[in-house]
């Protein structure tokens, strides 16, 4: 139900904006988190927003990404800036996906994004 888009190519103080949408117009996205893995690691959280808008970033990312919701489009992003290397990874939206009165979460399917000069 989500569909993440925007990984790619950047090099070293780059910028990226993945996005994640929900797979009809008619669907709302609430509380939406962003996670990635690298190779050979374990998958970390990123950063989460509530569906009120607060935000929360791990340490390694704060200052650099930014996450964002437009409801209006159903979609969620994150703007991620001065890359480092160490950013590259699959990057996975997660969300809860509220269709009526039926709430579910779902995985989006993965955006690569690599960082090297």
């Amino acid at each position: 139900q989500l569909q993440a888009s925007g990984g790619g190519l950047v090099q070293p103080g780059g910028s990226l904006r993945l996005s994640c949408a929900a797979s009809r117009s008619i669907f709302r996205i609430n509380a939406m988190s962003w996670y990635r893995q690298a190779p050979g690691k374990q998958r970390e959280l990123v950063a989460g927003i509530t569906s009120g808008g607060s935000t929360n970033y791990a340490d390694s990312v704060k200052g650099r990404f930014t996450i964002s919701k437009e409801n209006a489009k159903s979609t969620g992003y994150l703007q991620m800036n001065s890359l480092k290397p160490e950013d590259t990874a699959v990057y996975y939206c997660n969300a809860d996906v509220v269709s009526g009165s039926l709430v579910t979460n779902s995985w989006g399917q993965g955006t690569q994004v690599t960082v090297s000069s």
